[in-house]
Protein backbone atom coordinates (compact mmCIF):
# COMPACT_ATOMS: atom_id res chain seq x y z
CA UNK A 1 0.00 0.00 0.00
CA UNK A 2 1.30 3.47 -0.91
CA UNK A 3 2.01 5.48 2.27
CA UNK A 4 -0.16 8.47 3.04
CA UNK A 5 2.65 10.13 4.99
CA UNK A 6 6.37 9.63 4.30
CA UNK A 7 8.95 11.11 6.66
CA UNK A 8 12.55 10.80 5.49
CA UNK A 9 15.73 11.92 7.27
CA UNK A 10 13.94 14.60 9.31
CA UNK A 11 16.07 16.80 11.56
CA UNK A 12 15.28 19.87 13.65
CA UNK A 13 17.71 21.94 15.70
CA UNK A 14 17.18 24.88 18.04
CA UNK A 15 20.60 26.48 18.22
CA UNK A 16 23.01 23.73 19.23
CA UNK A 17 20.23 21.50 20.55
CA UNK A 18 19.14 18.75 18.16
CA UNK A 19 15.51 17.93 18.94
CA UNK A 20 14.78 15.61 16.00
CA UNK A 21 17.63 13.64 14.44
CA UNK A 22 17.43 11.66 11.18
CA UNK A 23 13.84 10.50 11.74
CA UNK A 24 12.19 8.36 9.06
CA UNK A 25 8.86 6.52 9.09
CA UNK A 26 5.65 6.11 7.11
CA UNK A 27 1.94 6.05 7.90
CA UNK A 28 -0.50 4.16 5.69
CA UNK A 29 -4.00 5.40 4.83
CA UNK A 30 -6.32 4.59 7.72
CA UNK A 31 -3.49 3.45 9.99
CA UNK A 32 -3.15 4.50 13.63
CA UNK A 33 0.44 5.02 14.79
CA UNK A 34 1.04 5.53 18.50
CA UNK A 35 4.05 7.49 19.75
CA UNK A 36 5.59 7.13 23.19
CA UNK A 37 8.75 8.42 24.80
CA UNK A 38 10.00 10.33 27.82
CA UNK A 39 9.40 14.05 28.22
CA UNK A 40 11.77 15.99 25.98
CA UNK A 41 12.02 13.17 23.43
CA UNK A 42 10.89 15.45 20.58
CA UNK A 43 7.39 14.03 20.18
CA UNK A 44 5.46 17.32 19.99
CA UNK A 45 8.20 18.85 17.84
CA UNK A 46 7.71 15.98 15.41
CA UNK A 47 3.98 16.77 15.14
CA UNK A 48 4.78 20.45 14.61
CA UNK A 49 7.05 19.46 11.75
CA UNK A 50 4.39 17.21 10.21
CA UNK A 51 1.65 19.85 10.29
CA UNK A 52 3.91 22.73 9.21
CA UNK A 53 4.12 24.84 12.37
CA UNK A 54 7.88 24.22 12.25
CA UNK A 55 10.14 23.64 9.28
CA UNK A 56 12.85 20.99 9.35
CA UNK A 57 16.53 21.75 9.00
CA UNK A 58 16.95 18.54 7.02
CA UNK A 59 14.78 15.86 5.49
CA UNK A 60 11.53 15.67 3.58
CA UNK A 61 7.83 15.27 4.35
CA UNK A 62 5.59 13.82 1.67
CA UNK A 63 1.82 13.69 2.08
CA UNK A 64 -0.45 11.89 -0.37
CA UNK A 65 2.44 11.72 -2.82
CA UNK A 66 3.26 15.45 -2.67
CA UNK A 67 6.34 17.04 -1.10
CA UNK A 68 4.93 19.38 1.58
CA UNK A 69 8.22 20.05 3.39
CA UNK A 70 8.27 23.76 2.61
CA UNK A 71 4.58 24.65 2.61
CA UNK A 72 2.84 26.25 5.58
CA UNK A 73 0.45 24.85 8.15
CA UNK A 74 -2.63 26.41 6.51
CA UNK A 75 -1.99 24.70 3.18
CA UNK A 76 -1.20 21.40 4.88
CA UNK A 77 -4.49 21.64 6.75
CA UNK A 78 -6.39 22.09 3.50
CA UNK A 79 -4.38 19.23 1.98
CA UNK A 80 -5.74 16.97 4.72
CA UNK A 81 -3.54 17.16 7.84
CA UNK A 82 -5.51 17.96 11.02
CA UNK A 83 -4.16 18.63 14.49
CA UNK A 84 -5.42 18.68 18.06
CA UNK A 85 -3.49 19.99 21.04
CA UNK A 86 -2.73 18.71 24.52
CA UNK A 87 -4.58 21.57 26.26
CA UNK A 88 -8.00 22.29 24.69
CA UNK A 89 -8.52 25.95 23.92
CA UNK A 90 -12.08 26.32 22.64
CA UNK A 91 -13.61 29.68 21.85
CA UNK A 92 -15.44 29.72 25.17
CA UNK A 93 -18.12 32.27 24.30
CA UNK A 94 -19.08 30.45 21.12
CA UNK A 95 -21.29 27.38 20.95
CA UNK A 96 -19.91 23.90 20.35
CA UNK A 97 -21.29 24.09 16.80
CA UNK A 98 -19.66 27.49 16.30
CA UNK A 99 -16.30 26.07 17.29
CA UNK A 100 -16.67 23.24 14.77
CA UNK A 101 -17.74 25.76 12.15
CA UNK A 102 -14.48 27.65 12.67
CA UNK A 103 -12.62 24.48 11.67
CA UNK A 104 -14.75 24.05 8.58
CA UNK A 105 -14.42 27.67 7.42
CA UNK A 106 -10.91 28.70 8.44
CA UNK A 107 -9.35 25.24 8.34
CA UNK A 108 -11.00 23.70 5.30
CA UNK A 109 -11.96 26.93 3.53
CA UNK A 110 -15.61 25.89 3.21
CA UNK A 111 -18.52 28.29 3.00
CA UNK A 112 -22.29 28.26 3.46
CA UNK A 113 -24.09 24.94 3.61
CA UNK A 114 -20.88 23.03 2.88
CA UNK A 115 -19.26 24.45 6.01
CA UNK A 116 -22.37 23.77 8.09
CA UNK A 117 -22.53 20.18 6.84
CA UNK A 118 -18.86 19.61 7.69
CA UNK A 119 -19.35 21.04 11.18
CA UNK A 120 -22.43 18.90 11.86
CA UNK A 121 -20.70 15.76 10.58
CA UNK A 122 -17.70 16.46 12.83
CA UNK A 123 -19.97 16.78 15.87
CA UNK A 124 -21.76 13.56 14.96
CA UNK A 125 -18.48 11.67 14.60
CA UNK A 126 -17.32 12.88 18.01
CA UNK A 127 -20.76 12.36 19.62
CA UNK A 128 -21.22 16.02 20.51
CA UNK A 129 -24.44 16.75 18.61
CA UNK A 130 -26.45 16.85 21.84
CA UNK A 131 -24.22 19.73 22.99
CA UNK A 132 -24.17 21.62 19.68
CA UNK A 133 -25.90 24.71 21.13
CA UNK A 134 -24.06 24.71 24.45
CA UNK A 135 -21.37 27.31 25.16
CA UNK A 136 -17.97 25.69 24.69
CA UNK A 137 -16.64 27.36 27.82
CA UNK A 138 -19.06 25.38 29.99
CA UNK A 139 -17.96 21.94 28.78
CA UNK A 140 -16.39 19.37 31.07
CA UNK A 141 -12.83 18.31 30.21
CA UNK A 142 -13.83 15.16 28.30
CA UNK A 143 -16.15 17.14 26.04
CA UNK A 144 -13.54 19.87 25.53
CA UNK A 145 -11.17 17.12 24.39
CA UNK A 146 -13.80 15.80 21.99
CA UNK A 147 -14.44 19.32 20.75
CA UNK A 148 -10.71 19.59 19.91
CA UNK A 149 -11.21 16.49 17.80
CA UNK A 150 -14.40 17.84 16.23
CA UNK A 151 -12.75 21.11 15.27
CA UNK A 152 -9.93 19.19 13.60
CA UNK A 153 -12.33 16.77 11.93
CA UNK A 154 -14.37 19.66 10.50
CA UNK A 155 -11.31 20.44 8.38
CA UNK A 156 -11.83 17.13 6.57
CA UNK A 157 -8.46 15.53 7.38
CA UNK A 158 -7.06 12.34 5.94
CA UNK A 159 -4.50 12.36 8.76
CA UNK A 160 -5.10 13.66 12.29
CA UNK A 161 -2.34 14.39 14.81
CA UNK A 162 -3.23 13.92 18.49
CA UNK A 163 -0.98 15.27 21.24
CA UNK A 164 -1.72 13.65 24.63
CA UNK A 165 -5.45 14.03 24.15
CA UNK A 166 -6.16 11.60 26.99
CA UNK A 167 -4.19 13.62 29.54
CA UNK A 168 -6.17 14.69 32.60
CA UNK A 169 -9.10 12.35 32.02
CA UNK A 170 -10.38 9.99 34.71
CA UNK A 171 -10.36 6.22 34.32
CA UNK A 172 -14.11 6.30 33.72
CA UNK A 173 -13.77 8.92 30.96
CA UNK A 174 -10.95 7.24 29.04
CA UNK A 175 -13.06 4.55 27.32
CA UNK A 176 -15.30 7.22 25.77
CA UNK A 177 -12.32 9.01 24.26
CA UNK A 178 -10.71 5.76 23.13
CA UNK A 179 -13.96 4.78 21.38
CA UNK A 180 -14.06 8.17 19.63
CA UNK A 181 -10.49 7.90 18.35
CA UNK A 182 -11.04 4.27 17.31
CA UNK A 183 -14.12 5.36 15.39
CA UNK A 184 -12.11 7.97 13.48
CA UNK A 185 -9.51 5.35 12.57
CA UNK A 186 -12.17 2.86 11.54
CA UNK A 187 -13.73 5.49 9.25
CA UNK A 188 -10.46 5.62 7.29
CA UNK A 189 -8.74 8.60 8.90
CA UNK A 190 -5.06 7.95 9.63
CA UNK A 191 -3.93 8.86 13.15
CA UNK A 192 -0.63 9.73 14.80
CA UNK A 193 -1.27 9.74 18.55
CA UNK A 194 1.25 10.82 21.20
CA UNK A 195 0.21 9.56 24.61
CA UNK A 196 1.66 8.69 28.04
CA UNK A 197 -1.40 6.62 28.99
CA UNK A 198 -0.16 3.59 27.14
CA UNK A 199 -3.17 1.32 27.64
CA UNK A 200 -5.30 3.90 25.79
CA UNK A 201 -2.88 3.74 22.85
CA UNK A 202 -2.76 -0.03 22.84
CA UNK A 203 -6.55 -0.16 22.53
CA UNK A 204 -6.43 1.75 19.23
CA UNK A 205 -3.09 1.81 17.41
CA UNK A 206 -1.84 -0.58 14.75
CA UNK A 207 1.83 0.20 15.35
CA UNK A 208 3.79 1.91 18.12
CA UNK A 209 6.90 4.08 17.85
CA UNK A 210 9.20 5.08 20.71
CA UNK A 211 11.24 8.27 20.46
CA UNK A 212 14.08 9.27 22.74
CA UNK A 213 16.42 12.24 22.33
CA UNK A 214 14.85 12.94 18.95
CA UNK A 215 15.65 9.54 17.46
CA UNK A 216 13.52 6.48 16.83
CA UNK A 217 14.30 3.78 19.35
CA UNK A 218 11.76 1.22 18.12
CA UNK A 219 8.72 0.88 15.86
CA UNK A 220 6.40 -2.03 15.17
CA UNK A 221 3.86 -4.22 16.92
CA UNK A 222 2.65 -2.26 19.98
CA UNK A 223 3.06 -5.07 22.51
CA UNK A 224 6.49 -5.99 21.17
CA UNK A 225 7.66 -2.37 21.36
CA UNK A 226 6.51 -2.05 24.96
CA UNK A 227 8.43 -5.21 25.85
CA UNK A 228 11.63 -4.02 24.16
CA UNK A 229 14.34 -3.67 26.87
CA UNK A 230 15.64 -0.45 25.30
CA UNK A 231 12.16 1.07 25.40
CA UNK A 232 11.73 0.08 29.04
CA UNK A 233 15.12 1.62 29.84
CA UNK A 234 14.17 4.85 28.06
CA UNK A 235 11.27 5.21 30.50
CA UNK A 236 13.34 4.75 33.67
CA UNK A 237 12.60 7.63 36.00
CA UNK A 238 9.45 8.47 34.05
CA UNK A 239 6.04 7.22 35.14
CA UNK A 240 4.26 5.28 32.42
CA UNK A 241 0.97 3.49 32.88
CA UNK A 242 1.53 0.03 31.43
CA UNK A 243 -1.19 -2.20 30.09
CA UNK A 244 -2.22 -4.96 32.47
Amino acid sequence: MTPLLEISGLAKRFGKLTVIDDLSFTVAPGEALGVVGPNGAGKSTMLNLVNGVLRPDEGTIRFAGTDVTRIGADRRCRAGIGRSYQIPRPFGEMTVFGNALVGATLGAGLRGRHAHRAAFEALERTELMSLANSPAGALRLLDRKRLELARAMACGPRLILLDEIAGGLTDSELPTLVDTVRGLRDSGVAVIWIEHIVHALLAVVDRLMCLTYGTMLAIGDPQAVMRDPEVVTAYLGHTVERAS
